[in-house]
């Protein structure tokens, strides 16, 4: 499943970065926080690996 924004890929990221506790998990905020209670580490480093070249900043709502 790839990454559907930057900030989305930004995010899961920051969230695996916890999973793997290189950073600590209360400096998590909002959708990093709860990609890191929901998301198993494999499927954070398969967001987070996400080329971002053609993705769109944010995702636009529909």
């Amino acid at each position: 499943m790839p990454a559907t924004s930057k900030a989305q890929q930004r995010a899961a990221g920051a969230a695996l970065s916890a999973k793997r506790g290189e950073t600590r998990v209360k400096d998590l905020q909002g959708a990093s926080k709860d990609m890191y209670d929901s998301m198993t580490e494999a499927e954070l480093e398969d967001l987070a690996s996400t080329e971002h070249k053609d993705l769109p900043e944010h995702k636009q709502q529909d």
